[in-house]
């Protein structure tokens, strides 16, 4: 009589589950690691200040700089006030100037070569070099940050959205011309189509460029009083020493510039992610 032992099958995940689980696994790492990393920073930053007794004016402890962010904040908040408002206000102008100007450079070629290098002289001229001349010519202060901040973010919307309009199959255009398309036709139905990634690229960069415009336009042109931006808040803080303020100011313009890369990124996810390879979510 023998002994006859099951045993029961081992279930093996499929190749699909594993990529599944490897996948979420790596997810999870990109979020962990830069965290990890910051949390070593803000130790490393901590430790370095309270053993080295270094006082606050001139490296605050990461908890003095929080501390600071949440008793400073309704002069913050009026300060961010002022160059959101910069900020926005010239992207928009950007936006439309940009698109505006590109449609016309695609439609005539005469214009393109008329005017898009004093673009590019607009572009590689510094804005601190730009700022102290306009300060003599526009009727106020908030108008030379607005121009400012206009001058950096337009160049990349302007320069993304001509290679789009550039960039439509040739093919194509010979189709739409042995169909007898006009002009408006082609730019309507199959350049500005084509365009449009080229586009959300370019406003991605420039929200960014929008937001140091105005802040480097601040630090050169300055504003006061009631009308103070966030760059005005760090240079006051500066002078008087409140290196805590200056820290809180400084991370409140960063969380501004990433928060307008997160919007103008759901812009781009929102105006491609139904026909463009670069936006669309793809089963795994």
């Amino acid at each position: 009589m023998t002994d006859k032992s099951e045993t029961a099958p081992v279930e093996t995940p499929s190749l699909g589950a594993a990529i599944m689980m490897l996948l979420r696994m790596r997810g999870v790492m990109e979020v962990l690691v830069p965290l990890a990393t910051l949390i070593v920073f803000l130790i490393a930053w901590d430790t370095t200040v309270r053993v080295n007794n270094i006082p606050p004016y001139i490296l605050p402890r990461p908890w003095d700089v929080v501390t600071t962010f949440v008793t400073d904040w309704p002069i913050l908040w009026d300060a961010l006030q002022i160059t959101l408002l910069i900020t926005f206000s010239a992207l928009l102008l950007a936006i439309v100037g940009g698109a505006l100007t590109a449609l016309l450079f695609a439609q005539s070629r005469w214009a393109e070569i008329a005017l898009y290098p004093y673009a590019v002289v607009l572009q590689v001229t510094p804005i601190v070099a730009i700022a102290p001349l306009l300060i003599v010519y526009a009727p106020s202060t908030e108008a030379v940050l607005l121009i400012c901040a206009f001058l950096v973010a337009f160049f990349p919307i302007l320069s993304n959205t001509v290679q789009g309009l550039k960039s439509a199959d040739h093919n194509l255009v010979d189709l739409f011309e042995l169909y007898g398309a006009s002009k408006s036709q082609q730019l309507r139905l199959l350049k500005i189509p084509t365009a449009l990634p080229y586009f959300v690229a370019g406003l991605n960069i420039a929200g960014g460029l929008a937001l140091i415009g105005s802040v480097v336009a601040e630090f050169t042109a300055g504003a006061a009083g009631s009308k103070a931006g966030l760059a005005f808040r760090i240079l006051e803080a500066g002078r008087r020493l409140n290196i805590p303020r200056l820290f809180a100011a400084l991370l409140l313009i960063t969380l501004t510039g990433v928060a307008i890369f997160i919007l103008t990124s759901f812009i781009s996810k929102l105006l491609l992610r139904r026909w463009h390879e670069s936006a669309m979510t793809r089963e795994r």
